[in-house]
């Protein structure tokens, strides 16, 4: 099977010759479609909760525990790898190669007794060290009790990322935002752990048998180990992007429910309500305190007196004349103000009829 590689080179060439028209474009849609959802659903960006933070920062230090996870540092000795063997390398030559850099440990010596056989090496590249070194039940006639032994330690991660994904987008922890994420994020973590116990289940460990050298072996178990960490990081990442988004109300922003529609209009017409309150208590002072009924008073007067004189200009004149004979239906404007006022005078009443026009 041909194997299409692609160096660090030309993706930096493909980057840097595709970048400036990409990038651009990503941007601006990437805009257009925030201000979409503000403009669709009437929901103004806000600063990020405290309780959205709290679940991007422990999804940021799962998916960081992840990548570090990756680091050669951190994983599983090969000893293949390290001692630079054939598989099909005498035992014992093997062990003294790898006693040479480091001193032995009970785990070695178990692998010693395991690696009697070329099946059992090519497990070892399938399933890793502790599996082979520890497995009390596995032989290389049934390969797959490895596989079921390997399974808690297969299973481990995305057990424990399942449930970092549940406890953020738990409706007390995050709210409406990472609840409406929680079913796509629980099925990516599930897909996630089928697809990786698939690709383990149904790897042909037989395919390192005509290696001749150690460059032509597949290390599939530390393959895999970094690929699973690194696609867990990333469903992480994902979902921390889209909590981030759906909080702010940049993107993915859902309409508001029925519920959250009266309770908004009960509020506003709450705060109408007193406002009008409000007015009416104004009003009411003014009429009662003498003095500010006679400076309401005064300032009505003044108010009259200046429209009458404003009213008996002539430029004033003759432009009301010319809307009143040519601009404005001024029977229409009749029945709709009788109409108003007998609204006003009989809210609770039927149809109400409109009068006789003026």
């Amino acid at each position: 099977m041909a194997v299409i590689s692609i160096s660090w080179g030309t993706i930096k060439s493909l980057l840097i010759f595709f970048g400036p028209m990409l990038l651009p474009k990503a941007l601006g849609w990437y805009r257009s479609a925030r201000a979409l959802a503000s403009q669709t659903h009437g929901r103004p960006i806000k600063p990020v909760s405290s309780s959205i933070s709290c679940a991007l920062v422990l999804l940021f230090s799962i998916s960081a525990a992840f990548l570090v996870r990756t680091l050669p540092i951190f994983s599983p000795e090969n000893i293949f790898a390290v001692t630079r063997s054939r598989l099909k390398i005498p035992v014992d030559v093997l062990f003294t190669r790898l006693s040479a850099l480091r001193p032995l440990t009970a785990a070695d010596e178990a692998l010693r007794g395991k690696f009697v056989n070329i099946e059992n090496k090519l497990l070892y590249l399938q399933f890793g060290p502790d599996v082979l070194a520890a497995c009390p039940f596995c032989t290389a006639d049934e390969p797959r009790s490895y596989l079921f032994y390997a399974l808690p330690a297969l299973l481990a991660p995305h057990l424990l990322n399942l449930a970092v994904i549940a406890l953020v987008t738990a409706p007390a922890a995050t709210g409406r935002a990472g609840s409406s994420w929680r079913t796509v994020a629980t099925i990516g973590a599930v897909g996630l752990a089928m697809v990786d116990l698939l690709v383990v289940s149904q790897y042909s460990y037989q395919a390192n048998r005509q290696a001749k050298d150690v460059s032509e072996l597949d290390f599939f178990f530390w393959s895999a180990r970094v690929y699973r960490s690194a696609g867990l990081a990333l469903l992480n990442f994902l979902l921390g992007l889209a909590l981030y988004q759906t909080s702010t109300n940049r993107m993915f922003v859902s309409p508001p429910s029925p519920a959250e529609r009266v309770e908004t209009t009960v509020r506003a017409l709450q705060g109408v309500r007193g406002k009008l309150d409000a007015a009416g208590v104004v009003k009411n002072t003014t009429i009662r305190d003498d003095g500010l009924r006679e400076h309401s008073s005064g300032y009505w007067g003044h108010e009259v007196r200046l429209m009458r004189d404003m009213m008996e200009e002539r430029e004033v004149i003759e432009g009301v004349n010319d809307a009143l004979q040519n601009r404005i239906d001024i029977q229409s404007i009749t029945r709709n103000a009788e109409q108003y006022a007998a609204n006003l005078i009989q809210p609770g009443g039927g149809p109400v009829q409109p009068g006789p026009s003026a």
